[in-house]
């Protein structure tokens, strides 16, 4: 049995994992299990590695909450010191600021938690906004590093943006910085308590496990028992009675900080909790656990959208291979059919075996329509390349029309499937052959026509007695030969063209039976169609990797969605194996 990795590596291979998900087909499930799977490795990036790597780092406290609910006022007040800016400007807090002690700046002015966020140190009340560095080019807002000598080792606050920001960006930096949190405080008001926003969130805390302490802000004295009573049975009933609870009346500031005796319970919770190591590894390691019991889960959600993609990529194949195994079927009837027959071959037929007598050689001996053949294969008639010429355009004719309905059957099929939109998004000309195909379709004839003829010369090298007749008419036994091929089950509606094709398929076999022998005959004209069939399922193979080289982009490997479920088990393991 393999050994279970260490609790760290086999974190990394799931978050690797999770990272690479294939997710590039637009499923019903696909969007949301993109955001579960960056929620999940932003997470295990910002906070679960970090935590595993150095248990005993600051207790990060990360100050969460609505718009206006009053987080960088309370920060501030519970440090003694404007650190962080407040205002009535929508959205209040623009970038997050992380205070912490002196003895404690080394664990966060590296990249040891938020690697994502690139740093900038300044003195208070406030400092500059954050220079480009890494991460700002994508977009991602800085992390302002304040130190302050009044805050106790073992504890950093972050004043993280608003939760329900009117910027998309600073609400998903709100969610990745709670998520990094060792402790969430989270903020809001009598006036508020109740959205469904920070509902969201308090439910997302509950699923994860994070230790959470709840502040309600902005109670009117005289309410503030019956509020604080109503929020506290919301916060059972949503399975957070663990909460810690803190009440702040709303009254006058004092130099904008909020009166000492509202502000100083939260205050000294806090710092007993900087005080207090087993009390601070209590907290660290029930956040922790969560986060890392939250996982399977989560991940399920990533799974069951991956395996989803999987069916689609399927369906989606197999619609294209059936389109084209359609058309290739469809090949093969036209040319076996006898509808080839018609207008300019049969035109050249009749020429090649002498338009006067056509008709009436159908009624005489079949050893005169022989020898006049054989006298039309010896080249002292009309020669055989108008009738080549002709059978060449016919077919590619035939090639083009079904290579066109094989890719628009395809375009159509894919506009009904899961992600099959997305993926023709962006490009045109998918619901026709390729610019290329004309020309391969060329090729492809000429050199079947060219392996009919190598095929007559073989077969004639071994029959002495005919090898002179033979040799005077490859090029018209050759043509004889596809015109069997086109004719084989000669399926034709009217009187007049039973008989051209039925005299069609018989003067061919009986001059080739002349030449050849009866047994060669069949297998000329089998060996013949084969190959051109052969040639078609080459050149439409070449037409249905157009999708399937679009679809290979995007779709997932066979086991894909098997790796991300070992990769939990093995979490799992190497968890039972560490507790």
């Amino acid at each position: 049995m393999t050994e279970p990795v260490p609790v760290v590596d086999a974190l990394q291979i799931l978050r690797d994992r999770v990272a690479a998900a294939p997710l590039g087909l637009a499923t019903a499930t696909r969007d949301d299990a993109r955001r579960v799977a960056a929620g999940l490795v932003d997470q295990v990036d910002d906070y679960l590695l970090p935590r595993l790597r150095d248990l005993d780092a600051p207790l990060l406290t990360v100050v969460g909450g609505s718009t206006g609910a009053g987080k960088s006022t309370l920060v501030n007040s519970v440090l003694g010191a404007q650190v962080t800016r407040a205002g009535v400007l929508r959205p209040t807090t623009r970038a997050p600021v992380l205070v912490c002690a002196p003895a404690d700046r080394a664990h966060f002015a590296g990249d040891r938690v938020l690697p994502g966020l690139p740093r900038t140190t300044s003195d208070p009340p406030f400092g500059a906004e954050s220079a480009p560095a890494r991460g700002a080019e994508s977009g991602r807002s800085g992390l302002e590093l304040v130190v302050r000598d009044d805050l106790p080792p073992g504890l950093a606050l972050l004043d993280a943006p608003d939760v329900d920001s009117v910027v998309e960006a600073n609400r998903d930096l709100a969610a990745q910085l709670l998520a990094a949190a060792d402790l969430w405080v989270f903020v809001t008001t009598a006036a508020r308590y109740a959205d469904a926003v920070p509902w969201d969130l308090l439910r997302t805390a509950q699923e994860r496990g994070t230790a959470l302490a709840v502040v309600l802000d902005r109670v009117p004295p005289e309410a503030a028992g019956e509020v604080a009573e109503d929020l506290a049975g919301m916060l059972q009933r949503a399975g957070l009675a663990a909460a810690r609870l803190f009440v702040v009346e709303e009254r006058p500031l004092t130099d904008g900080f909020l009166p000492e005796d509202q502000v100083a319970p939260l205050r000294d919770w806090l710092h007993g909790l900087a005080a207090d190591a087993g009390e601070r590894a209590a907290v660290v390691r029930q956040t922790l656990a969560g986060a890392l019991d939250s996982l399977a889960d989560r991940v399920g959600t990533v799974v069951d959208a991956v395996a989803e993609q999987t069916a689609a990529a399927d369906a989606l194949e197999t619609a294209a291979a059936a389109a084209y195994a359609r058309a290739r079927a469809d090949v093969a009837e036209g040319v076996g059919n006898g509808s080839l027959l018609r207008g300019e071959v049969l035109a050249r037929w009749q020429e090649f075996v002498g338009t006067g007598e056509w008709m009436r050689s159908l009624q005489g001996s079949v050893s005169r329509l022989r020898d006049r053949v054989t006298a039309a294969l010896s080249g002292r008639l009309t020669p055989a390349a108008d009738l080549h010429g002709a059978l060449e355009s016919g077919v590619e004719t035939l090639l083009h029309a079904e290579a066109d309905r094989a890719a628009e059957r395809t375009v159509t099929a894919w506009r009904t499937l899961p992600g099959g939109p997305g993926l023709l998004a962006g490009y045109e000309g998918l619901d026709g052959m390729s610019p290329a195909f004309p020309g391969a379709a060329a090729d492809a004839v000429r050199d079947w026509q060219g392996a009919v003829l190598d095929l007559v010369r073989s077969e004639g090298a071994g029959k002495r007695s005919r090898a002179r007749a033979l040799s005077w008419g490859v090029n018209g036994a050759g043509a004889v030969v596809m015109i069997a091929v086109f004719a084989s089950t000669a399926a034709i509606p009217t009187g007049a063209e039973i008989a051209v094709a039925g005299g069609t398929t018989a003067v061919g076999q009986r001059v080739l039976e002349a030449v050849f022998g009866d047994s060669a005959v069949r297998g000329l004209a089998a060996r013949a169609r084969d190959d051109l069939d052969e040639r078609t399922a080459a050149l439409f193979a070449a037409e249905q990797d157009r999708f399937a080289t679009l679809l290979a982009e995007v779709a997932p490997a066979p086991d894909a969605a098997a790796g991300l479920a070992e990769a939990v088990a093995a979490l799992a393991a190497a968890r039972r194996v560490g507790a």
